[in-house]
């Protein structure tokens, strides 16, 4: 996956009309920097205004997790291999910031795993790949439940991190070259500390997405497959005091996937809306909550999928819609309404909003944006 950084951001009142939400110019939208390479894209923006995400150094070849500080870039490095990033909204106000990275050591069984889709197809394949913890500049590994790779999504003010990792099970329901089960795990909150999140009654793997600060924990549930989405996310599920729940669907059968929860238990997402797609991916995006259950948020008007990808406790909800063909323009829910996140943009911002993957609780955003002028994927923060 290609993405860049140029810092963007977004100005003017919220100006509400009816229901419709926000007006034209509500948003002023900033570039992020990046690390010299072509694409970059924001993935988390906490309530302290630090963007996580990734962004390719020159030549493109090479992706590294990056953290964009008041006007400060930092590299947040890897440990000892090639690539790195920062894929899920993370949440933590604390200074830890939770992700991907490849090592040095070689895949002793050379599965693809779960990291090959986000990381430069130059290096993506090959080494072992484990989720990683950042604290105060200094990167640590995070165990793995006695198989070779891992993968952190999002964390907590308790400092609590959630994704998935693989056990020493070799299981029948893998697709080649993928071979070892995997489980939803949550770190910590001291290091070293881990515990596994089981799947749903008849289903082999599971994988955390998300966390609150309630401890409450989304993810997904299903079958080995490919350990990318698909049929390893046929349920969606919360995890609370540790047993999974069956948070329904939108009825199809593949790619249901929580994106993120709200400390009201909230929870946004994607899934196949119809069992008749199969395997393929045709989502539309969601919002479960406990009183209504599963809500489809729909597409923009000639759109064919969507997807839900942050939220903040004001029930902003924000995310993506495509067409066919895959061209995507990032957008907002509220009060259940999409809008296009273009159309409130600020006089003056010559990009297209692709994907707005994170909301913070005062309203700002961060994703990624196409930028006209050099041709690149850029990471952006649009302000209120």
């Amino acid at each position: 996956m290609k993405r860049l950084a140029v810092w963007l951001v977004l100005m003017s009142s919220l100006l509400l009309i009816g229901s419709a939400g926000a007006a034209q110019g509500s948003y002023v939208v900033t570039n992020l920097g990046s690390l010299g390479g072509t694409s970059s894209f924001g993935a988390s923006i906490n309530d302290r205004g630090w963007i996580a995400g990734s962004s390719n150094l020159a030549g493109d070849q090479v992706q590294h997790a990056t953290l964009w500080r008041g006007g400060v870039l930092t590299d947040l490095g890897t440990l000892g291999g090639p690539d790195s990033g920062v894929l899920w909204p993370v949440k933590n106000d604390r200074g830890l910031v939770s992700g991907i990275s490849q090592t040095a050591q070689a895949d002793p069984l050379g599965e693809r795993w779960s990291c090959s889709a986000f990381f430069p197809a130059a290096t993506a394949v090959g080494p072992q790949c484990l989720g990683f913890a950042w604290q105060n500049g200094v990167m640590r590994a995070l165990p793995t439940l006695g198989g070779t790779n891992g993968f952190a999504t999002g964390a907590n003010n308790r400092d609590e991190i959630v994704g998935w990792a693989e056990n020493t099970v070799h299981d029948p329901t893998c697709v080649p070259p993928q071979v070892l089960q995997f489980r939803a795990v949550e770190w910590g909150p001291g290091p070293g500390e881990i515990s596994e999140l089981p799947p749903l009654p008849g289903d082999t793997v599971s994988a955390a997405t998300a966390i609150n600060n309630r401890g409450q924990v989304v993810g997904i549930s299903g079958i080995c497959d490919r350990a990318v989405g698909r049929f390893s996310a046929i349920h969606n599920v919360l995890w609370q005091d540790g047993q999974p729940v069956d948070l329904g669907s939108l009825g199809g059968v593949a790619w249901n996937t929580p994106m993120a929860i709200d400390d009201r238990g909230d929870v946004v997402g994607f899934g196949n809306a119809s069992a008749a797609a199969g395997g393929s991916f045709a989502a539309h995006a969601f919002l479960w909550t406990k009183a209504a259950g599963m809500q489809d948020l729909g597409t923009l008007p000639g759109d064919s999928t969507s997807q839900a990808l942050g939220v903040n406790d004001r029930g902003e909800i924000v995310g993506t819609s495509c067409d066919a063909d895959f061209n995507c323009r990032a957008v907002i829910w509220r009060d259940g309404q999409i809008g296009d996140l273009n159309q409130e943009v600020g006089a003056g911002y010559a990009g297209t909003l692709i994907a707005a993957n994170d909301i913070d609780s005062s309203g700002r955003i961060t994703g990624q944006a196409f930028d006209p002028m050099s041709g690149s994927l850029v990471a952006f923060v649009a302000r209120p």
